[in-house]
């Protein structure tokens, strides 16, 4: 989504919350912003995939991840605002950084549903989201990440998934810097907002299609119950 839209759409957020956050830069609005390293027994991932409400959506949803926090990652501008991450001048990429149990989902299968709830081969956008800081990218965080992200993506390409040339950069990662505050669990939080019904709602669904095992349990039990209330 391009500046203009997104910011019109926060408006009304960012004032609610001015009071008690602060916006001056990605690392400094939320609490928990020292996540570069992974806890005892836990990996990071770092991925890219079109704006980031979208992503974190689904991966919060996802079985064995603890937690998934939006921000950015891949450009050179330290601690970077969403302002100045939306004009595409930064570098950087709206990402989202994982933090989840190799012993109860690995890295491939993270990476598995990443090339099903966004569309990798569109260049620097995704669907009317345009501008590099909407690219698809996996920032890996040790040889051994870029070894499966190398062979997930050829997996990928040889399994015809899609029709045109897959675009992802594989890149190393590099500091990563949380976004503001009212960014994170946009979704959960506005599912009713514009975009969120319109866009991100629909990649939430084909995940829950795709990938019904692979949800957590609370999230399985809050569709039975909605699907019981229809009924």
């Amino acid at each position: 989504m391009g500046l203009d839209t997104r910011l019109i759409n926060l408006g009304l957020v960012i004032i609610a919350l001015s009071g008690g956050l602060s916006s001056s830069s990605g690392g400094e609005s939320i609490e928990d912003n020292d996540i570069m390293a992974a806890p005892v027994g836990r990996q990071l991932a770092t991925l890219a995939g079109g704006c980031f409400w979208c992503i974190e959506a689904v991966y919060n949803m996802h079985k064995g991840v603890d937690k998934a926090i939006s921000g950015y990652m891949g450009g050179p501008k330290e601690n970077p605002t969403y302002e100045q991450v939306c004009t595409g001048s930064t570098g950087h990429a709206e990402v989202v950084q994982l933090t989840f149990d190799p012993s109860v989902v690995t890295y491939a299968e993270l990476l598995e549903v990443f090339w099903k709830v966004h569309n990798p081969t569109q260049l620097n956008r995704q669907g009317n989201d345009v501008g590099t800081q909407y690219r698809s990218a996996i920032f890996y965080h040790d040889a051994e990440q870029q070894r499966i992200a190398e062979l997930s993506k050829q997996a990928a390409v040889e399994a015809k998934l899609y029709a045109d040339q897959i675009v992802t950069e594989i890149s190393e990662a590099s500091t990563f810097y949380p976004a503001e505050a009212y960014h994170q669990e946009y979704y959960k939080n506005n599912p009713s907002q514009g975009y969120c019904h319109a866009v991100v709602g629909p990649k939430v669904n084909k995940f829950k299609e795709l990938f019904r095992e692979k949800l957590k349990e609370d999230v399985l039990q809050d569709d039975s119950k909605r699907k019981c209330v229809m009924v």
